[in-house]
This record gives C-alpha cells, sequence and structure tokens, in this order.
C-alpha cells in the first residue's frame, strides 16, 4: 500500500500523542494517588503541546514547500519555465531541494532558448536552399540550351578545320570547358529539382561493383589501385541503385582526385547494427581539419576545378534512403568516407521522404 510523505511524517508525531492521550486516561482513573496523579496529567499535557508544536513545524517546513513544489511542477509541465520555487534561499535540505529546481529549470529555459533559435536558422536556411534552388533551376535551364548550340557550332567548326591547323587543339580545349560547364549544370539541376528515388530490393554489391568499374575507367590515367572487400553474406537493401550508384562513383573519384601519383583505394561492404556499410579508404592526401566539418556545404570545394556540388548532393542522397554518410581524415594519412544505409525502410522514412519531396522546389 502506497504512503504519501505527510502520513509517513506525521506517524511518529500521532504515537506521541496516543501516548499522551493513554498516559492521560490512566491518570483520570488512578484517583487512588494523587501525587502520581498530577505527574501524568502533566506529562500528557506536555505531550499533547509538543505534538502541537511538531505538527506546526512539519507543516512549516515541510508541507508548504512540497504544496509549492508540486504547484511549480505543474507549470512546467505546461511549459511554463520562468517558475521558481521561493525556498531555494533555505540553508537546508529543503532549500538545496528549492535551489536545484530552479537551476533544473533555468537549464530547461537555455535549452528551450537553443533550440527555437536554432530552429528559427535552420528554417531560414531552408527557405535560403529553397529560392537558391529555384535561381539555379532556371539559370541552368537558360544557359544549357546556348550551351548546346555551342557545341554543335564547335563541332561544326572543328570538321571543317585542315588537320595541321593549330586551332584544333583551341577547340579541344573549349570542348572540355563546355563538358565542364554542362556537368556544373546537371549538378545545379540535380541539386535543384532531383528525381524521387525509386527504392527495390537489390544486391548492394553490385551497386558498389558497378560503380568502382566506372571509377577506373575514368582512372586509367593515374597509377592506383582498388580493392573491393565484398561482404558474401550481405542481405539484399532497398535502395535506388542509380542514386546510390551516383553517390559511390562521386566517394570514389574524388579519393582518385586526392591520391598524387600512385595509391590505392579500399572499398569494404558490411553489415552493422542491422545497416549495410560500404565504406571507401584512400590512401590520399587526406582532408584539412579545418576543412572537415565543411565538406557536405554546397558549393564548398577544396578543388580548384570542383563545383562543391558533389558531396552535398551524395549526402543528400543517402539521407533520402534513411542512411547517413560518416567521413574521417588526416592530413597526408587519406580518408575513409563511410555509407551506412538501412536495409529496409520503414514507414516512418517513407513520410518523411514524401513530405521531403513536397517541400522540393
Amino acid at each position: 500500500m502506497r504512503m504519501n510523505w505527510q502520513t509517513k511524517a506525521l506517524l511518529p508525531v500521532a504515537a506521541v500523542l496516543l501516548n499522551g492521550l493513554l498516559l492521560f486516561i490512566v491518570a483520570t482513573v488512578s484517583l487512588a494517588d494523587p501525587e502520581r496523579h498530577m505527574v501524568l496529567i502533566v506529562a500528557a499535557a506536555g505531550a499533547v503541546v509538543i505534538c502541537g508544536v511538531l505538527a506546526m513545524v512539519l507543516n512549516i517546513l515541510l508541507r508548504h514547500p512540497m504544496i509549492e513544489l508540486a504547484e511549480k511542477f505543474e507549470r512546467v509541465r505546461d511549459g511554463d519555465l520562468s517558475a521558481k520555487v521561493s525556498f531555494a534561499n533555505r540553508s537546508d535540505d529543503i532549500g538545496d531541494l528549492g535551489r536545484n529546481f530552479n537551476d533544473m529549470v533555468d537549464q530547461l529555459r537555455a535549452s528551450r532558448s537553443e533550440i527555437q533559435t536554432l530552429y528559427r536558422t535552420q528554417m531560414s536556411r531552408a527557405e535560403h536552399f529553397a529560392t537558391l534552388g529555384e535561381l539555379a533551376a532556371g539559370l541552368a535551364h537558360e544557359i544549357r540550351n546556348p550551351l548546346a548550340g555551342i557545341a554543335g557550332v564547335i563541332e561544326i567548326v572543328g570538321r571543317d578545320l585542315p588537320d595541321s591547323s593549330p586551332a584544333r587543339d583551341v577547340l579541344q580545349d573549349v570542348r572540355e570547358e563546355v563538358m565542364r560547364i554542362n556537368r556544373i549544370m546537371n549538378d545545379l539541376m540535380e541539386t535543384a529539382r532531383p528525381r524521387p528515388p525509386e527504392f527495390r530490393p537489390a544486391d548492394l554489391n553490385t551497386t558498389v561493383e558497378h560503380a568502382i568499374t566506372f571509377a577506373q575507367q575514368q582512372a586509367q590515367a593515374k597509377a592506383v589501385k582498388f580493392e573491393f572487400r565484398k561482404c558474401e553474406t550481405l542481405p539484399p537493401v532497398e535502395h535506388d541503385t542509380a542514386h546510390i550508384h551516383q553517390v559511390l562513383l562521386n566517394l570514389l573519384l574524388n579519393a582518385v582526385q586526392a591520391i598524387d601519383g600512385s595509391g590505392s583505394v579500399t572499398v569494404e561492404t558490411a553489415e552493422e547494427n542491422g545497416a549495410a556499410v560500404v565504406r571507401i579508404h584512400d590512401t590520399g592526401k587526406g582532408i584539412a581539419a579545418e576543412d572537415l566539418p565543411h565538406i557536405f556545404r554546397p558549393f564548398f570545394t577544396t578543388k580548384g576545378h570542383g563545383t562543391g556540388l558533389g558531396l552535398s548532393l551524395a549526402r543528400r542522397i543517402v539521407e533520402d534512403h534513411g542512411g547517413r554518410i560518416d567521413v574521417t581524415s588526416e592530413e597526408g594519412n587519406g580518408s575513409t568516407f563511410t555509407v551506412y544505409l538501412p536495409l529496409q525502410r520503414n514507414a516512418t522514412q517513407e513520410s518523411q521522404l514524401a513530405r521531403t519531396d513536397v517541400l522540393k522546389p
């Protein structure tokens, strides 16, 4: 049986009071001994007085603070973080309790303020990126059409030039720049208006192998060795094979570009804590500590020829799959990018993705 603190505190007082009443009854009955009669009456009266004083002390020192504390807890639960108890200045255990309560409310108020500030910042950033997305989509559309015309003219001019003409080298440089601009436009369009992922159970090892094959073809000019450590027991993973291929290819090409001269890129798949893992490690130059927190930001790049959209797009794709990308790096000792993907997507992730698609420009 549960007993509240008031009852527990008053039990000793009630026991003393009961003893005083019993003494009074005995004194009343024992009329044959007047001296004993007076002693018992005085003892009983003293017991009653002591009980009364104890009850008043308990009421002032314990009951009122507990009632106030319960009321302030109700206010805090309802969201009022300005609530403070008035007995925090007492120099006893009850005062310690009051000070701890007030400190807790102060911390909650500071945490709520910080959360609200972060929320407003995130909302502002979301609106900012939505505006940038619209601008990027329109800009990419306006640039790609003239760019296609420029590429066509270059091809026509190239056919009419003699084989010995020095202008052919210039045209080749122009073609490469046109292709570079086109890649930037494609990244902008993908960032601004991404295609919704199509999730199907598929062999993640196969997706990884295809990405490695493409990366090897594009890295033929460099002395980079690829090694794939496949997890043979990895179950099928629900993912968009084209999107994850794009993510892995981006990470692999970044790894190749980080290697000066000869080096190696090791790719490993595994199953850890109910998630499929793809780990990509390179022996390149690594990432500076001051740059590491910013590498997933749009348009942030440490490469002179990069757009700064590849890693940002890769992270968005992985997060759309309900996963995440982690990175560890040390200058001079290479980098390791780890992609975590859930084996199966749940209903919560699907509803979150649906809301995200609605908000995307």
